[in-house]
């Protein structure tokens, strides 16, 4: 049976925006973060990393690099609060009139968001629900991927969620729910999800 899901960006959501991080102990999570995700792993609630890294594209640093900001990810979650992401779903590709330099990564990808590619393949992966989904993120690129996808999108003002919000940063755009920060956003989420989804 299909059940829902909780993709969650990154930067800005579950960690403090930095721009593009080139020292994995810079990766520090915003408060509360663990919390609310062990509140979807204890409700059973697939919990998805879905979030552009294009980094190594930009020849910034190597994929390995964005593998272990990834591990030092999991590894905080987990410490704080025992929680933990499920899946973890990056596209690390950008076209070269967006910025992209690294050969091997310097293409258009239908992962970006918001293109639907990283949401299809988890659902297709891990058996999802996308009609019955949330998205988690602080631009106007992840409303939109949740609306493409056909999921609720939440938009945080936490990273650039108050700049989206303002119209000074990507484009206007009609969230289904606008909280402060992931754990706002969390509660919310858990208030729609039936507890015998």
């Amino acid at each position: 049976m299909l059940k829902p899901a909780v993709f969650l960006d990154r930067d800005g959501v579950l960690n403090q925006e930095l721009g593009y991080i080139r020292h994995v102990e810079d990766l520090v999570l915003m408060p509360n973060v663990a919390k609310a995700v062990r509140s979807l792993n204890d409700r059973q609630i697939f919990c998805c990393l879905a979030s552009n890294q294009a980094g190594a594209a930009r020849g910034y640093y190597s994929l390995e690099h964005i593998h272990a900001l990834t591990e030092r990810l999991q590894y905080l979650l987990d410490t704080e609060a025992g929680a933990h992401l499920d899946a973890v779903f990056c596209c690390n590709t950008l076209s070269p009139p967006e910025g992209g330099v690294d050969p091997e990564l310097s293409y258009w990808s239908t992962w970006r968001k918001p293109n639907t590619g990283m949401l299809v393949a988890a659902a297709w992966k891990h058996d999802l629900d996308l009609s019955r989904s949330y998205m988690v993120g602080d631009k106007a690129t992840d409303v939109d991927l949740a609306h493409n996808a056909g999921c609720k999108g939440v938009l945080v003002t936490s990273g650039y969620g108050e700049k989206v919000l303002s119209g000074d940063y990507q484009h206007a755009t009609k969230p289904d729910r606008v909280a402060k920060d992931l754990a706002e956003a969390v509660d919310w989420i858990l208030s729609q999800i039936p507890a015998n989804f």
